[in-house]
């Protein structure tokens, strides 16, 4: 059996779970914590990062800094996990999707201005596979109009574009450490990056229930106490001891899955020559993660009959997103504006292939195998 992931494991995680344990400190924000957060804004010259229990606790976080309420609008791709949505759903808002561009999945920027109305609050711009939207132009849109752009950058940790880290580039930015994703805190975990420092003080209000609980652990106040609304956005430090043991050695996972990305091109470039199957497409000015290998067959019918193979032969190929606009939510609780041209048809034409730390060359090669002999049916 292929799966389709394994969580990445480096080996000290156990020791500094352990060592977190051992302390007096393992509700959120002990050393390991700060550490970690520490470790991003320095890397991302960030100007402040928040862990949170999930990537999706961050998004809920960016809704509530923003003060997203009822009947405002924000803007994000239909083709993109519910929490995306969700996260500003939950604070009343109206979801409007619009479409993607078929050769990346990200949302079509040229798109979006005409979306816009005196309504629309945010924008949402997901950068699927690691892989970073056009940044320039919609940061030019949210400028000129005047609106707030939150990064849902879940798989975009040590993505760049145009040498900027995604996640940094928006207002807000929100991680993902789920175990699907390039690192984990064990299992769930997220991180809300702050690049606007308007949001950083009430960032921390929230995050502690809507007490100002940080600020009188720093000596700040001589007490703290409610002061605006917030809840329990705060992982445990057995979460972060986790996390810090993938931290380490982020190098050396990012170099093994770019390997297993590069391995994957290489050996199914031939079948894209073809026209048989069409590759992933890596704009100019981006840098991805390999968070991911996908690629793309002629239509629904021929992904079915696709996956039924891989299935037969043990190995965990899958598609993804059900374009949220189709679902019944999307349908309560947003609108699809203008037509939809790529995302259902292009979704139904994906497939993810297996990825993760420690997928060996065997390994690849019995997945390609696969697809070779799919080819010339």
């Amino acid at each position: 059996m292929i799966h389709f992931n394994k969580p990445p494991r480096t080996g000290n995680e156990e020791k500094y779970v352990l060592e977190a344990m051992s302390s007096l400190k393992i509700s959120g924000d002990g050393p390991f914590g700060k550490r970690c957060q520490k470790w991003f804004e320095e890397r991302y010259q960030c100007p402040k990062t928040l862990l949170t229990p999930s990537c999706t606790h961050a998004l809920e976080m960016a809704a509530l800094l923003l003060d997203i309420k009822e009947a405002d609008e924000v803007i994000m791709p239909s083709y993109t996990f519910v929490s995306t949505a969700d996260a500003f759903a939950l604070r009343g808002a109206k979801i409007v999707f619009v479409d993607v561009k078929p050769e990346t999945m990200n949302i079509d920027e040229r798109l979006i201005e005409a979306a816009i109305t005196p309504k629309t609050k945010a924008i949402v711009p997901v950068h699927y596979a690691g892989v970073g939207c056009d940044m320039d132009v919609i940061m030019d849109i949210a400028t000129r109009h005047n609106l707030f752009v939150v990064e849902d950058a879940a798989q975009g940790f040590e993505s760049t574009y145009k040498g900027k880290p995604l996640g940094t580039i928006g207002h807000l930015g929100a991680f993902s450490f789920h175990e699907t994703k390039n690192v984990t805190s064990g299992g769930e975990g997220g991180l809300l990056l702050i690049n606007d420092e308007r949001f950083s003080h009430r960032a921390e209000i929230i995050r502690e229930k809507g007490t100002n609980r940080s600020q009188f652990f720093r000596g700040m106040v001589d007490k703290y106490s409610w002061v605006d609304i917030g809840s329990s956005y705060l992982p445990s430090e057995l979460q972060a001891a986790y996390l810090w043991g993938e931290l380490e050695m982020v190098d050396a996972i990012q170099t093994h899955r770019m390997s297993s990305w590069k391995a994957y091109y290489e050996r199914l470039e031939p079948l894209a020559k073809k026209g048989l199957i069409e590759l992933p497409y890596i704009p100019e000015g981006c840098v991805h993660n390999a968070h991911m290998f996908y690629f793309k067959v002629k239509d629904l019918d021929e992904r079915t009959a696709l996956l039924e193979k891989f299935k037969e032969a043990n190995i965990g190929a899958v598609f993804h997103y059900i374009p949220l606009h189709s679902a019944p939510a999307g349908l309560k609780f947003g609108n699809f504006f203008g037509e939809d041209i790529y995302t259902t048809k292009e979704s139904e034409r994906l497939v993810r292939l297996p990825m993760y730390y420690g997928l060996t060359i065997e390994e690849i090669d019995a997945v390609c195998e696969i697809l070779m002999k799919w080819s010339v049916r």
